[in-house]
């Protein structure tokens, strides 16, 4: 805890927390003590640690880099470690929740296999030059195709525009806004030697196409990034591949 927030006043609150696991579960409620700019990772590690030692979750640095303590609270998925209590509940309710959209391991750890396995099916994997000593390439940082990937490159995988996505929702075949972004970068990169495959893997019905730009990868994107700027952009092209015969 930091000198700001131990002298900030200290009140209890009724915090709402997920239990269970994959076949069902309920709201538990909680007495915790709180501060207005205590961490919501903060809150349920004090109940993990001081009142409840079974209760599941997942984090690692603890300052925004991982993205491991993603959870919805209050209705909305976030970054637990960079929300403060203050911003989120005020004086009202706290819920707290597993992701949306993914299956749940056991209380609010979720099993990100689908998510990633989305990731593998976008081909979303660098294919660079088939040679034992490649030439260096040369990229210029002012190029169109740099900035455009530049725009997405700095996704870490936590999986919150994929839970806020309501094609996600309505469609779990949906590769999802983080695998389209990924996709996008890769075809932005003059290296890369897998574009054709690429816009195969990701032109179909659950594909870029099925994307309602609805924004709302972007809206929660902790990152601040626009995967629905960059599925247009493989919309176009898709288009454009087709008209060639390509795809």
């Amino acid at each position: 805890m930091t000198q700001a927030q131990d002298s900030e006043p200290e009140s209890l609150r009724t915090v709402q927390v997920w239990r269970g696991d994959a076949t069902g579960g309920a709201f538990a409620e909680y007495r915790v003590p709180a501060r207005p700019r205590q961490t919501i990772l903060d809150l349920v590690t004090w109940i993990q640690r001081h009142i409840d030692p079974g209760l599941s979750y997942r984090y690692a640095c603890r300052v925004g880099m991982c993205g491991t303590c993603a959870m919805t609270v209050n209705g909305r998925p976030r970054w637990t470690c960079r929300t403060l209590l203050g911003t989120v509940a005020g004086e009202g309710t706290l819920r707290i929740a597993p992701l949306a959209h993914l299956p749940v391991i056991k209380d609010l750890a979720c099993d990100m296999a689908a998510f990633f396995d989305k990731w593998r099916r976008a081909e979303g994997r660098f294919h660079g030059i088939d040679s034992v000593e490649p030439e260096i390439a040369v990229v210029s940082p002012s190029s169109p195709e740099r900035q455009a990937a530049d725009a997405g490159i700095e996704c870490i995988g936590c999986g919150v525009c994929y839970a806020a996505c309501d094609v996600v929702g309505w469609n779990p075949e949906y590769l999802g806004p983080a695998a389209l972004n990924r996709a996008w970068t890769l075809a932005n990169d003059v290296r890369d030697r897998a574009g054709v495959a690429r816009l195969k893997a990701v032109a179909g019905d659950a594909g870029c196409h099925a994307c309602h730009s609805h924004q709302s990868c972007a809206d929660h994107c902790p990152k601040h990034l626009n995967p629905t700027r960059g599925i247009a952009g493989l919309k176009r092209l898709a288009a454009r591949a087709a008209l060639k015969g390509e795809i």
